[in-house]
């Protein structure tokens, strides 16, 4: 479907991330990488916080569902994108376009929040020690999760019911490399005001109210710290929050870039490699982050490839 074709479009055509042929095998094969150790690094996270029992705790209990989290999301961008790099002709039916764009908005809020929480958690374990078992109890922790992920689906309904709602006419060939926001409004031959509201109301909702949770959070954890007399004391403190604080600012610091600059300043290109960094290498960077950067991790770890050697 050219431009100036008025029919109603029922398949789109994805531009991908470049045009150009000869990087497309190699965009392939770098990709694929990616995609294997987000897999193997996220299931494994999830494998190892289930296996062993010293990390049973609830920051570890928030772990495993935000590495899942990752598991999920990249499974919902990554084989497509693969298939594309390959494919003659980069078509995703207007049914799977809704349907991409919906897991995408599910997954980004559910690790916007879960992020959130994990904030929240450091803070009751720092600030409140005495009463962290019975603050984040395992009931409190199950309903915490299952809050997060009801409204992360709630809000996905929402955004992908009012873009879907909207007549594609002007074009069919999304400027992306899968089913995102933006670049299908910009097709839309409808009016997109009311659209362009709840995705803002949206964005400010999930990512705004996450940021805010996660400073105020941090606000109180360095006062409590500051007032921690012995430098080791202080040190051991802070260090249980490092991988959740980079966590925290590669993800939260890519999405306010990508949503929230001015319009001056919007790039379609600019906006695909921001996708690519929180679709899919944030997804592998943070197994990456937590098994690095955290002691209890690696020994867990450490003994599971033990136990694996000496089972082998």
């Amino acid at each position: 479907m050219e431009e100036g074709n008025h029919s109603e479009a029922t398949e789109f055509f994805l531009s991908g991330l470049t045009d150009r042929p000869e990087l497309q095998v190699p965009l392939f094969v770098l990709f694929l990488l990616i995609y294997i150790i987000t897999l193997v690094g996220n299931g494994g996270m999830v494998l190892l916080i289930m296996s062993d029992p010293r990390l049973h705790t609830p920051m570890y209990f928030f772990l495993g569902n935000l590495s899942f989290c990752d598991f999920c999301y990249s499974f919902v961008i990554a084989p497509k994108m693969l298939l594309n790099f390959l494919a003659e002709k980069k078509i995703i039916s207007r049914t799977s376009c809704a349907v991409q764009m919906y897991f995408d908005n599910t997954f980004q809020d559910i690790e916007c929040l879960l992020l959130a929480v994990m904030g929240y958690d450091r803070y009751v374990a720092i600030c409140n020690p005495l009463l962290y078992t019975v603050t984040m109890s395992r009931q409190r922790c199950n309903q915490l999760v299952a809050g997060v992920c009801v409204l992360g689906l709630v809000d996905a309904t929402i955004n992908t019911y009012f873009i879907f709602r909207l007549s594609f006419c002007h074009s069919n060939i999304i400027n992306h490399f899968y089913c995102d926001m933006p670049p299908l409004l910009a097709l839309s031959c409808s009016d997109t005001r009311i659209n362009e509201i709840v995705l803002f109301a949206s964005m400010c909702y999930i990512v705004v109210s996450s940021v805010v949770i996660v400073l105020l959070s941090y606000v109180c954890i360095i006062s409590t710290i500051l007032k921690i007399s012995s430098a080791e004391g202080r040190r051991k403190a802070f260090s249980t929050c490092t991988c959740h604080l980079t966590a925290v600012v590669i993800f939260h610091g890519t999405l306010l870039f990508m949503y929230l600059r001015p319009t001056s300043s919007y790039s379609m290109g600019t906006d695909k490699i921001a996708s690519v960094f929180y679709t899919l290498v944030i997804p592998m960077l943070n197994p990456l982050i937590y098994s690095l950067r955290n002691r209890e991790v690696k020994d867990a770890l450490r003994k599971a490839m033990n136990e694996l050697l000496r089972n082998s």
